[in-house]
């Protein structure tokens, strides 16, 4: 009976996937355009996260190990 569950189960979620384009819900419509902007943005740029939200890797990973340099600001905690 698993055996036969398993596969089932996958195909079926295999199936959720939609292609079609994104569009708002029937009798809903897309938010107001920003303020300065003539246009409305589409469903797409909408969804697209702006690069605040999704930095690229901007740090090279290392390739071997190396010495760390003298920290100036690795300070030990004051007694104050």
């Amino acid at each position: 009976m698993r055996r036969i569950a398993i596969p089932l189960l996958l195909l079926a979620l295999a199936g959720c996937g939609a292609n079609a384009p994104l569009k708002p819900a029937a009798g809903q419509e897309l938010p107001v355009a920003p303020y300065g902007v003539e246009q409305k943005p589409s469903a797409e740029a909408l969804l697209k996260p702006n690069p605040q939200a999704a930095p690229e890797r901007s740090v090279e990973l290392r390739k071997r190990s190396e010495e760390r340099t003298q920290d100036p600001f690795d300070l030990p905690p004051s007694d104050d």
